[in-house]
């Protein structure tokens, strides 16, 4: 398996690269989509990355697991395929942006735009087993994903980090709130959202008021 990663974050993440656990966790990965279905596809798994260079990121959204259902995955977190039925939890995310900026709720759950504009749609753990959520939990992904944070944080200004859940926000705890923007919400997933901490956030239009008082142009949702 190939670490295919568009060449800005190469200067970011070199060192991680190089990393006793990292090497480990590749050999894991491989492992896995060997022997296993594993998802998302495997020139997918970076797809964040990809889909997002390091020079244009202005937002970071962070999930948790890819989801593991047959073609729903694709590299980025809270997204799906075109054609795939959108997951609640998504469903919830187009509901809010419908409230908060009165967008219409889209046909695709492809969030590929989003990132295609400098949104960074970073799950903590990037591959997974199908059919058993957090199955390559514990194997080296979260360090890794920590340490973009952190690099996020120190080498950039005036990101917008959307932190959604308790996961979310412990995961976001070293970000220097003194040099970027954090907005705080429960989980967009129907358990927290009927409970009254998702709907409501404002997290759409918060975000674009932020990047446009930063001159850094709006996101279009």
């Amino acid at each position: 398996m190939n670490v295919n990663i568009n060449k800005t974050w190469l200067p970011i993440l070199q060192e991680e690269f190089n990393k006793a656990y990292f090497k480990n966790l590749i050999s894991f990965v491989k492992s896995e989509y060997k022997n296993h279905t594993c998802f998302p596809k495997e020139d997918e798994i970076f797809n964040a990355f990809n889909a997002c260079t390091f020079d244009a990121l202005k937002v970071v959204i962070i999930g948790q697991d890819p989801y593991h259902g047959i073609g729903q995955a694709n590299g980025l977190c809270f997204s799906v395929n075109d054609g795939i039925t959108q997951p609640p939890s998504l469903i919830n995310i187009f509901k809010e942006l419908q409230t908060d900026i009165n967008k219409s709720i889209p046909k695709s759950g492809n969030l590929i735009s989003w990132a295609n504009q400098g949104v960074l749609l970073l799950n903590a753990t990037l591959t997974v087993r199908a059919h058993q959520a957090g199955s390559h939990q514990k194997q080296g992904w979260e360090q890794f994903t920590d340490a973009i944070i952190q690099q996020i944080s120190k080498k950039k200004e005036n990101i917008v980090f959307l932190l959604w859940g308790g996961f979310a926000k412990k995961k976001g705890a070293k970000i220097d709130t003194t040099k970027h923007h954090i907005l705080i919400s429960g989980h967009p997933s129907p358990l927290s959202a009927n409970r009254g901490y998702w709907f409501g956030n404002k997290h759409f239009s918060k975000t674009n008021s932020f990047l446009s008082d930063t001159n850094l142009g709006i996101i279009t949702w």
